[in-house]
């Protein structure tokens, strides 16, 4: 089965907001996929923030409207 064309741009639009949320808190991505919710395309991914000042790295998840 061939992958519509619309969904590959859609992938890689929310992989370059994915990579902007990791340069924007300082870390990289570990995943950036496109989810519908509500009837609305959704870019859902998690950057690793690694460990600063004694304290412990992080995942942080975000949602952004596509």
């Amino acid at each position: 089965m061939e992958t519509p064309p619309f969904a590959t741009n859609a992938s890689g639009d929310c992989r370059a907001i994915g990579q902007q949320k990791a340069a924007e808190l300082g870390g990289t991505l570990a995943d950036a996929h496109v989810e519908n919710r509500g009837g609305q395309n959704v870019c859902v991914g998690v950057v690793l923030v690694p460990a600063r000042d004694g304290e412990r790295g992080r995942q942080v998840s975000f949602a952004e409207p596509m």
